[in-house]
């Protein structure tokens, strides 16, 4: 059979290095370097051990500003054939509906497929509701927490899902699944396969490419639902040390006990 694959990637910043705007509630991209998702580094070797088991080829879907190139020839160095690029100023803003809604017209255009693989979560999110939300979009079913690709039929996946207990799931196929970092080691690129990425063709869509499978209200800010109110950075607190000397140390203790409420 021609398995094809979909991988959702995304590209996110260096998360050690970004910085948060407090006053709008977003993260500042352009303060950290950009990378693809981490996560999501084990979705594309499980498209691509697919691929070599099965045959067929994998295609990653990003939906990004034009920098986000670089996490899919990241994605086409590790066994990746062809990658879409999603930019337009009219998909900014997104939250996890408008951006799932985005993604799964953009699967449509796309046209047949066997499976879509994600990541389980977003380093700069961390919400897990894109990959589930597309295949509600999609209509067809899908996995979440995925530790193990068990077998692969010619209409139906069965999979090991870790929701605290594992459980052996058979999903018909199409699918969507989000995969947890437990279900493979993500393969290094070789030079070879770096120099080939560079040179790769990137497909990139704005919104009037998906005219025909994609409702403009639905996208960016205009076709999102929840919005980022505030955003509070604890502080972080350190242990403190404190000597008491003198004869009446013992009441300064007892005291001082009784203030943090632990007496």
């Amino acid at each position: 059979m021609s398995f094809h694959t979909i991988v959702l990637v995304k590209h996110v910043p260096d998360i050690e290095k970004v910085r948060f705007d407090v006053e709008t509630g977003r993260i500042d991209r352009s303060s950290a370097p950009g990378e693809i998702n981490p996560f999501d580094l084990n979705a594309v070797e499980v498209a691509v051990r697919l691929k070599e088991k099965l045959g067929g080829m994998v295609t990653a879907l990003c939906m990004g500003p034009p920098q986000a190139e670089s996490s899919l020839r990241d994605a086409i160095a590790r066994g990746v054939d062809r990658a879409v690029l999603l930019t337009d100023s009219r998909f900014a803003g997104a939250d996890t509906l408008a951006t799932s809604y985005t993604l799964a017209s953009a699967i449509r255009k796309i046209g047949r497929f066997n499976l879509v693989v994600c990541g389980e979560k977003t380093v700069d999110g961390d919400t897990g509701q894109v990959g589930p939300e597309v295949a509600e979009h999609l209509g067809i079913p899908h996995v979440a927490y995925v530790c193990e690709v068990r077998e692969v039929y010619d209409n139906r996946l069965v999979v090991v899902s870790d929701m605290g207990d594992k459980f052996l799931v058979e999903v018909m196929l199409p699918a969507l699944i989000t995969v947890t970092r437990d279900v493979c080691s993500p393969r290094l690129p070789t030079l070879r396969d770096i120099l080939r990425a560079r040179r790769s063709r990137i497909e990139v869509w704005d919104a009037d490419a998906l005219s025909g499978f994609i409702d403009i209200s639905r996208i960016g800010l205009k076709g999102s639902r929840t919005n980022v109110f505030r955003i509070v950075i604890p502080s972080e607190y350190h242990r403190r040390g404190v000597i008491l000397r003198g004869s009446d140390s013992v009441s300064k203790l007892v005291e001082a006990l009784r203030m943090e409420g632990l007496i």
